[in-house]
């Protein structure tokens, strides 16, 4: 069961925006892409991102006799500094072909719907697959921080067997302070900001001294991924699409390894749920069906929406991840 203490992203801009536009957006980025219904945001310790302190080493005690002494110990701590990134895009409209249906207002949403669309989708691809080790202007999603099955934090990544290019993910997730959380610069506001700069005249628009009237908004979103504790992160890697059969007799068997992720994490902490596309929630579907598990899939009310949980989790369907992936090693 999802725990409402945490904000997301739809309960910050609510509280902010009186008026509810800024909560109407919210919204609609919302709407398509679930894996953002659950993620909660927090202001950012910094004003580009988030510095953590993560404890790396425990102190060991000492059994000792009488009259010996103990040397004192201490625990060992590193930081991470988690940055934000900058995501802008302009709607640019016609000022007379916005005016032709006496409706201006409804012409403009409608351009505003598909830029937000635009977005959110961006910004689930980001949570998941960004890099900024390849892409300086982003931030780290999940996928980079979970991709070696060599790395220290590789027994949180269960091997669904595949090879080759056509692999997907099922991504289990405690989202929380104390774990892992979305971020804004210190200062700023969460969501997505979206400025109506009004009609204004465009210069030059044919290169040769000409103008002509449109509308114009600005729309802005400052977002980046703190992971504090790696643990309560677990990664199905290496599901081969092309094996994968309704009957689990081919290929990766997903209850199985949803089990085997749920046994990965210390214990249920935060908001958990499973991550995956609509085809392999599909498949899911298909095996627990054929099998002799179906009481592991239940479906409960999360939010007024009618959410299916495997074995007391939510399944979230999140269609960014219906990519083909290469295979983690």
């Amino acid at each position: 069961m999802l725990d409402a203490r945490y904000p997301t992203l739809l309960d910050i801009t609510r509280s902010l925006d009186p008026d509810g536009s800024v909560a109407a957006v919210a919204e609609i980025l919302t709407e398509t892409n679930e894996m953002l219904l659950d993620v909660p945001f927090m202001e950012g310790n910094l004003t580009t991102g988030h510095r953590t302190t993560i404890r790396t080493g425990l102190p060991e005690p000492t059994f000792r006799m009488f009259y010996q002494a103990v040397q004192p110990t201490k625990s060992t701590r590193a930081q991470v500094t988690d940055s934000t990134a900058m995501m802008e895009d302009y709607a640019e409209i016609d000022a007379a072909e916005a005016d032709l249906n006496g409706n201006t207002t409804a012409f403009r949403m409608s351009e505003d719907y598909a830029h937000i669309e635009g977005m959110s989708q961006k910004a689930q691809q980001s949570f998941i697959y960004g890099n900024a080790s390849l892409n300086p202007e982003q931030f780290n999603g999940l996928a980079p921080r979970f991709n070696s099955l060599a790395a220290d934090n590789a027994e949180n990544i269960v091997n669904g067997g595949g090879s080759g290019t056509d692999n997907a993910s099922i991504w289990l997730v405690c989202w929380g302070p104390d774990t892992a959380f979305g971020i804004y610069p210190k200062g700023s506001q969460a969501g997505l900001q979206m400025n109506d700069k009004g009609q204004l005249t465009k210069q030059n628009a044919d290169g040769n001294g000409g103008m002509y009237e449109i509308y114009l908004t600005h729309y802005r979103w400052d977002l980046g991924l703190v992971v504090k504790d790696w643990r309560y992160i677990v990664r199905i890697a290496n599901i081969d699409r092309s094996n994968l059969t309704p009957d689990a007799a081919t290929g990766a068997n997903l209850p199985n390894l949803m089990f085997e992720a749920a046994e990965r994490l210390p214990m249920i902490k935060g908001n958990c749920a499973f991550y995956m596309d609509r085809k392999i929630k599909t498949k899911l579907s298909q095996q627990i069906a054929a099998g002799v598990n179906a009481s592991t899939l239940t479906t409960e009310q999360v939010g007024g929406v009618r959410v299916t949980s495997f074995d007391g989790i939510p399944i979230r369907r999140t269609d960014k991840l219906a990519v083909n992936e290469a295979t983690v090693v």
